[in-house]
């Protein structure tokens, strides 16, 4: 129990650390929403004034600061300055968007670098090891934002065979023909996820496989006959599985900043185009909402990590 609690305290440490910074280089960056230029030139220094005391921007700046913390505690991250709608309603409607397309990839990342990085180590200095280390290679230097709009000119303009943009259809569906609609639209933003995501992770497992299977008991299995099947069943994938899911639990906070690029080239209306908005328009109270939950979901993938490895391995030392 002393763990779990250790990992409370450690989670509640951080966010207040985490806070206090983002709090104070937000409002410490040159000009505001409520510049005369940012909301209508023709607005009187009067009306900002009067705009800054609804909002409580009037206050010294930790009494603003401690106001803010008291609300988060209780879920309210304040009012949007550009909708005027609670920043909690605003994140709630696009965060799923966000995650589920974040998951699918994540997933699909996961399995395919897996696979892949597997497969190269087994194969090492032939023919598929060099196409996977090229493959790998071409994720790491092709841009996210190039590789998609390559696709939009060449398989949505061009050939017409995929929408470039929204979640929907114009003509609206229903049922199954409504999901099946859906996962057309996300089909191009999910590929460019999981290219873009494949190459390190490939790499990576490629590299701890190489060397499990410079150990011993990898050399005494195949000794005994055992067939490479089974010793990848067995043998390698209990041994990649710590590091894996070290990995995982890193990519969390991904789920939200990672899709900041892709949902504005594809306008998708998500949490990574909301932040991307918010930044242009200076709307602090939605940045600093998504910036917490950001860092919630890294320190949460932490010990969610540290609970697994632990689940995976109960003699190990609990941090």
């Amino acid at each position: 129990m002393s763990f779990f609690i250790r990992k409370l305290l450690y989670i509640g440490g951080m966010l207040f650390l985490i806070s206090l910074i983002s709090f104070i280089a937000i409002h410490a960056a040159p000009n505001s929403f409520f510049s005369a230029g940012e909301l209508n030139p023709n607005i009187t220094k009067e009306s900002i004034e009067h705009l800054k005391a609804i909002y409580g921007l009037d206050k010294p700046l930790w009494e603003q600061y401690l106001r803010w913390v008291w609300a988060m505690l209780h879920l309210d991250f304040g009012l949007s300055f550009a909708s005027g709608k609670s920043v909690m309603s605003e994140i709630s409607a696009r965060l799923p968007i966000t995650l589920t397309m974040n998951l699918i990839a994540m997933l699909f990342v996961f399995w395919t670098a897996l696979y892949l990085g597997i497969r190269s180590a087994l194969n090492q200095h032939t023919w598929i090891d060099k196409a996977i280390k090229q493959l790998s290679l071409l994720s790491f230097a092709l841009p996210s934002f190039y590789l998609a709009l390559l696709l939009i000119l060449f398989l949505g303009l061009g050939l017409g065979w995929f929408p470039i943009s929204g979640l929907e259809s114009m003509e609206p569906k229903e049922g199954i023909a409504q999901w099946l609609d859906r996962a057309w639209h996300m089909t191009l933003p999910i590929f460019v996820m999981v290219f873009g995501g494949i190459g390190g992770l490939t790499m990576y497992i490629r590299s701890l496989t190489l060397e499990i299977l410079k150990s011993d008991y990898i050399f005494f299995a195949k000794a005994r006959g055992i067939d490479e099947k089974m010793i990848r069943k067995r043998l390698i994938l209990p041994n990649l599985m710590p590091s894996i899911i070290t990995i995982l639990g890193l990519s969390l906070p991904g789920l939200i900043g990672g899709s900041v690029i892709i949902e504005s080239i594809f306008s998708i209306n998500g949490m990574g185009l909301l932040f991307y908005q918010s930044a242009l328009s200076r709307d602090y109270p939605v940045i600093m909402g998504i910036l917490m939950i950001t860092a919630f979901l890294t320190l949460l993938g932490n010990v969610l990590a540290d609970v697994a490895l632990w689940k995976l391995n109960p003699y190990a030392k609990r941090g």
